[in-house]
Parts: C-alpha cells; sequence; structure tokens
C-alpha cells in the first residue's frame, strides 16, 4: 500500500491567521515564498540554513533581498562541514553578495543559522575543524560565531570549545561528553550541534537597567545536543547567562511536564532545543524568550524521557526563569505525541500575538493563537532524497537516517512582511 501524506494547505482561517507570506527551504532543496493559501509566488534554486528574506531596514531599504547557501565546499565529510559559500540574493536571483572562499580553509562550513546586524555586518554560525583542549588529541567538528564584514573581514570570532567549563557540566555530563567524542570525533553534526544564534536587540530588560547581561548585542546561542540556551557577552566572549543542561523543577515524566497546563510555573527540563531567542520589541511578549522545546533525545548525560513523545514551543521570562505561556498538541485539543519533531524547527512570534511553527521533521508549518487554535496550516508538497550515511551520494544529509530516503523535512521557516518584497500584497 502506497504512503500518501498531507500536502499543501490544510486549513486557513482568514479572520484569526496573521496575514504574511511564508518563506522555508523544502527538502529538494529549493527556497519557496509562499502565499497563505499556498501559492508559490517566488523561489530561488538554492537551500537556506535557514534561508531568511532580508528586513530592508538592515539592507539600506532593498526589498527582496535572501539569505541562503551558494556552493558547496566538497567535503566529503558532509553535514556541518559540506558548506563552501554563503551569501545574499537579490529578487531576481542575482548575487549581491557572497562569502566563504575568503574563509579559514576555504569554505565558509556555515550551518544553522546567520543574522544580518544593524551595524551591516554578518553573524554567522560557523564549524571549524580543530583539536579542543579536554576534549582529546582529535580533530573535531568545533563550532562558533563570526562576525563578517561587507569586505569579508572577520571582525570577532568566538569558538564553544574554548568556553566548556562555563557550560555547567557534571562530572558525568563531562564523562559522557568526552566518551561521545572519543567514539565519533568526526560525527558530521558537532559535538554540541551548536544550532541557534540570535542577537538580543533593542529589549526592556536593558531599557529599565543599563548593565544588565541582556546587552543589545549580546547572542543567544544554543546547544541541541548537551541542553543549553546561553547568553555570550559580546564584549568578553564570557557566558553571561545560561538555561539548561540540568534543572532542580522537575515535573516527572516527559509526559507530565509537556502537559502542564499553568503558567507561569518553573522551566524545567528542555532536550534538543532550537531556534532560542528574544521576542522583539513590538510584538506580543517582547522580551521573553521563545523557543522550540523539541523533547528530542539529547544532553551529557542523556536527559531522562518519558513514553510520550511530543515538542513543545515556550515562552520564558528570562528575569524570573520561569514558563509563562506554551503550546503543546493538547492546546489544540489533541494528544501530545501529534505534534512531535526530534529535530531540526523553530517557532517565531506575530504582530497579532500568534506563533507561526514549524514542526520540521514532518514539513509541517503552522499558525497557533494565544489560546491554542490552529489558524493556518500547511504540509510542505517538496520532498527530497536524504541520507546520512553515505557522504558520496550527493544528497541532503538527514541526522538518524543511513539509507537513501525520502523526506518532506523542513528546518526554519520564516513569516515575511508584505512590504518587504517587491510584490507587496496581500495575496490571501
Amino acid at each position: 500500500m502506497a504512503f500518501v501524506r498531507q500536502s499543501g494547505v490544510t486549513h486557513f482561517d482568514p479572520e484569526l491567521a496573521h496575514h504574511s507570506y511564508v518563506l522555508f527551504t523544502g527538502a529538494d532543496s529549493v527556497t519557496r515564498l509562499i502565499a497563505l493559501d499556498g501559492t508559490v509566488v517566488h523561489e530561488w534554486p538554492y537551500a537556506g540554513v535557514p534561508p531568511r528574506i532580508l528586513d530592508p531596514a538592515l539592507n539600506g531599504g532593498r526589498i527582496g533581498d535572501v539569505g541562503v547557501q551558494l556552493s558547496d565546499s566538497g567535503d566529503a565529510r558532509g553535514g556541518i562541514y559540506a558548506n563552501g559559500t554563503v551569501g545574499q540574493l537579490d529578487w531576481d536571483g542575482n548575487r549581491v553578495w557572497e562569502w566563504g572562499l575568503q574563509a579559514p580553509g576555504g569554505a565558509a562550513r556555515q550551518n544553522h543559522d546567520w543574522e544580518l546586524l544593524p551595524s551591516g555586518n554578518r553573524l554567522i554560525l560557523v564549524t571549524v575543524p580543530r583539536v579542543v583542549p579536554g576534549l582529546g588529541d582529535h580533530v573535531v567538528g568545533d563550532q562558533g560565531l563570526y562576525e563578517v564584514a561587507p569586505d569579508g573581514e572577520i571582525v570577532w570570532t568566538w569558538l564553544a570549545g574554548d568556553h566548556l567549563d562555563e557550560f555547567g557540566f557534571s562530572e558525568a555530563g563531562w564523562a559522557a561528553l568526552r566518551e561521545t567524542v572519543a567514539r565519533d570525533p568526526e560525527d558530521p553534526w558537532g559535538y554540541l550541534e551548536m544550532n541557534s544564534a540570535k542577537s538580543l536587540g533593542a529589549n526592556r530588560w536593558h531599557d529599565a537597567q543599563p548593565d544588565t547581561v541582556f546587552q543589545p548585542d549580546n547572542i543567544l546561542v544554543s546547544f541541541r545536543k548537551a541542553n543549553i540556551i546561553a547568553l555570550i557577552d559580546k564584549s568578553s566572549g564570557v557566558v553571561a547567562w545560561r538555561l539548561g543542561p540540568y534543572y532542580a523543577a522537575q515535573a516527572g515524566a516527559q509526559h507530565q511536564r509537556i502537559n502542564a497546563h499553568k503558567v507561569p510555573r518553573p522551566l524545567d527540563q528542555t532536550s534538543g532545543q532550537h531556534n532560542p531567542h528574544m521576542i522583539a520589541a513590538g510584538l506580543p511578549g517582547a522580551g521573553n524568550i521563545l523557543v522550540f522545546d523539541n523533547q528530542g533525545g539529547a544532553g551529557y548525560p542523556p536527559a531522562p524521557l518519558g513514553i510520550y513523545a511530543g515538542s513543545r514551543v515556550l515562552e520564558i521570562d528570562p528575569a524570573t526563569e520561569e514558563i509563562v505561556w506554551q503550546y503543546t498538541a493538547e492546546d489544540s485539543g489533541r494528544p501530545s505525541w501529534t505534534f512531535f519533531s526530534s529535530f531540526v524547527s523553530n517557532a517565531q512570534r506575530l504582530p497579532n500575538g500568534n506563533t507561526l511553527i514549524t514542526e520540521g521533521m514532518h514539513g509541517r508549518l503552522f499558525q497557533v493563537t494565544a489560546d491554542g487554535d490552529v489558524a493556518w496550516e500547511y504540509h510542505s508538497p517538496y520532498e527530497g532524497y536524504g541520507v546520512a550515511g553515505e557522504p558520496e551520494v550527493k544528497q541532503p544529509r538527514v541526522p538518524g537516517v543511513d539509507r537513501l530516503t525520502l523526506t518532506a523535512l523542513v528546518y526554519r521557516a520564516q513569516a515575511v512582511p508584505f512590504e518587504w518584497t517587491p510584490l507587496g500584497g496581500p495575496r490571501s
């Protein structure tokens, strides 16, 4: 019997939904901009990890420019080593900016995140193959950040391997980390799998207290495999604030945690989280941290998870470290396991208070209201073949997959204001 999956727009309530375009890269490595009715309004024949339409206010007033990956490094190890150059395309696909050949080792090795900063520089999450002190004599895929000027010069560098003592690992955690590295030093996804980096921007904490740790140019990062969310002090490089890897507040097994409805409540164990970022000024929840908590297997040592797999989106007050809003499938009247992505995925707060969620493992994009009502739902019809165990096969590599398989995976999606494109709007 053939497997049939949902495809395209499966629900759209124009009264509840926030109206915008939505940008994502399909599993076929094409980046598309769609309207809420599912119509493809524009596309670029490149993948982005993630793709992002640039805010014209940061881009000299230019509209419709997109950031994507532009070439392969040719590195047979694949994964986070595979990217050669990254850059910026205009609406018509012309290259406005490209970087990577001038990077150390001749390849950008950008992965998981990047950001155009108000200065015009770019913050780029990269992989740096090197020996990390304290993890043995093996060359490993260390990850970190480069700030790159428009002319391609690296003006600031931060490497995770230089700050491991600041991450709060227990003795058991250190042992598990070293054992993992020794077993697979060339893990194509990195020993920490740093998967997010976003500067805080203007925020109410800094407005109220100028010497706060929440300085606008400090950078919030995520280490998926370590269950750590950390704030990097841009001026010193030290970890100024951190959530994880371990939590005192526990409420039993996973299904008890993710289905606890009372908020606010103390933050409990996240596992395999993605895309923590501070909600921008002017949006509902501004100053709080929004994170997609995958509840996928992760941690040094591994975090205990229950039998009812389900992901959650959390909004966290960084001052109290409490959950002040959450979304699980039960908030939409469904069992918790019907919303689950053990890896990839993200969430974005929208101007009307809705949240755009990427349930990436399944290629599902949807909007929910603050009360959990689904306002819009779309299933990517764009499938592609992915493989993790055979790097000579020139296909996207998917964690946990050892044979050539078909997937609809979407890493992240972005709600794009109509006025950021030449099309204007609305189209739906």
